[in-house]
């Protein structure tokens, strides 16, 4: 049997930014789909439409501006959803309306209120509303695999009989494991009628830690498309990682005849790009594109490599985009050398975004003696920021000790000038958060904080990532310099400068229902 194609469909901006902390705006999503492009993925869902005003807009650039993958905009199976869904896509050269409801007893019961007849019935219109408005419909049955086998038969023919072009099993709380998982897409491939006449998709949730291995098992009985998320992203513990399901099927060929479109050299680029719009740092043990993964510590292993990397290495670092060099600048590089590192890291950079990076750089450049790849990725994700700075910090001051109240002087300017506030706290970095909210009217409560040190020695770069609540509602900032407390008010500042730019947009939330 020869190598078959499996479709990646990339749910990172749907499914994905539902994850705690995860939210981007229109500009984010936007940088983050054409990335997604680039790396290669065949589908894209570029969000919920009727969701919010935001999602729709999102939605609709991705369409206009992603010509290559077919975009898809989730949906329940209701009129008003339906419609709104095709008028985000009418401009993608390549759209699908990705339809879903529930179909396990629970749902049906506890959520819908409705009974095994009436969701067949909503299938079967909300189905044929999409086809009439596109050619592209992938149905999904919402708890497939706590639902009961015989009825997603009959669920799955009406889809059919109604027009669906795929139809996705999703295992939506992750409940699922692969033998199970393996033995239901045999049976609805067995039973179903004119299911071979159609793409079975799967979508797995990592509630068990299985959601890569259930997908694994799915596509080895039949299913041909998997939903996945970069870095694993997504609702609770986050679905199938994309990374991991790509390089399974690539390193293991000779278990799994399969192959994919993904451009493997640009996982790692990927993965950093959603980590720098998120704030969401990747975990160090993450395989495929955490910092331990091509890392070795023991001796023994270290002795193996030295011997020959296959030893304790499967692939190389360099197959997933990851470089191994790390000493790159010092502070006599010019704009040119610094132009072309970025790009070879992975961000190529206009010209007023290479001005502000290059003095960010010169700024770092007379704090430390060396700078390392590490550091011009904080630059970029504290300095190249995409969300509208409402307030840039000008000045900084604090001071703190053992037996006083921490003391902060804080400038801040904004399109009205420079404006100078004192505050005082339990700790300078409290002093300084006090100081922010003085200067521009709000109140945040922090809920999270975490640094580490982007590189060693004594003059190492801090790196801050925060969590804030304004009014209820949680914001990540991150923040990145040689001083902890400047990075830290950085941080600080970019999650209010979230809560300013959010306060400006006409978004009107829906409550959007998640798969």
């Amino acid at each position: 049997m020869g190598t078959q194609r499996i479709t990646i469909f990339d749910t990172t901006l749907r499914d994905g930014e539902q994850s705690p902390g995860c939210s981007m705006n229109l500009e984010e999503k936007l940088q983050m789909a054409l990335q997604l492009e680039a790396l290669g993925v065949d589908v894209i869902e570029a969000g919920f439409p009727v969701a919010s005003d935001d999602d729709f807009a999102a939605v609709q650039a991705i369409a206009r501006e992603c010509r290559r993958p077919i975009i898809a905009a989730l949906c329940r199976t209701i009129p008003r959803d339906i419609d709104r869904a095709w008028e985000a896509l009418r401009e993608a050269a390549r759209p699908r309306i990705h339809t879903f409801l529930a179909t396990s007893d629970i749902h049906l019961a506890y959520k819908l209120q409705k009974s095994r007849e009436e969701a067949l019935q909503m299938v079967r219109e909300g189905i044929a509303r999409a086809k009439s408005h596109c050619p592209d419909v992938e149905f999904s049955a919402e708890d497939a695999t706590r639902s009961d086998w015989d009825y997603l038969v009959q669920v799955f023919a009406v889809a059919i009989e109604a027009g669906a072009t795929v139809l996705n099993v999703p295992d939506t709380v992750g409940y699922t494991v692969p033998d199970e998982y393996s033995k239901l897409i045999t049976y609805l491939r067995e039973r179903v009628p004119g299911i071979d006449g159609v793409t079975i998709s799967v979508h797995c949730h990592n509630d068990l830690g299985l959601a890569v291995a259930n997908s694994l098992a799915a596509v080895a009985a039949g299913a041909r498309q998997v939903e996945c998320t970069m870095n694993g992203i997504g609702e609770r513990a986050g679905n199938a990682a994309l990374e991991e399901v790509v390089m399974a099927l690539s390193v293991r060929r000779d278990a799994m005849p399969y192959c994919t479109g993904v451009e493997q050299e640009a996982i790692y680029r990927t993965s950093q790009t959603l980590a720098n719009i998120t704030g969401i740092e990747v975990q160090p043990n993450k395989a495929i594109v955490g910092r331990n993964a091509f890392a070795h510590e023991s001796g023994i292993h270290q002795h193996g490599m030295l011997s020959h990397r296959s030893t304790y290495e499967i692939m190389t670092p360099e197959s997933v985009g990851v470089r191994q060099t790390h000493l790159v600048l010092g502070k006599h590089s010019g704009r040119h050398a610094l132009a072309k590192r970025f790009e070879e890291l992975g961000y190529p950079l206009e010209r007023v975004e290479l001005d502000k990076a290059y003095k960010l750089f010169t700024k770092l450049s007379d704090q430390k003696k060396e700078i390392f790849d590490e550091d011009l990725l904080a630059i970029v994700r504290d300095g190249l920021t995409h969300i509208p700075e409402t307030y840039k910090l000008r000045a900084l001051q604090a001071t703190a000790g053992t037996s006083m109240w921490a003391t902060a002087l804080v400038t801040l300017a904004s399109e009205e000038g420079e404006f100078t506030e004192t505050a005082m706290g339990d700790g300078p970095v409290n002093a300084v958060f006090a100081a922010v909210d003085k200067l521009t009217g709000l109140k945040g409560r922090l809920l999270d904080f975490r640094i580490h040190a982007i590189t060693g020695g004594a003059d190492a770069v801090g790196e801050v990532f925060i969590q804030v609540e304004f009014d209820g509602v949680a914001h990540g900032g991150k923040g990145a310099s040689t001083d902890i407390v400047e990075a830290s008010v950085r941080a600080y500042l970019n999650a209010a400068n979230k809560v300013l730019f959010s306060r400006r947009a006409t978004a009107v939330p829906l409550a959007a229902e998640a798969r």
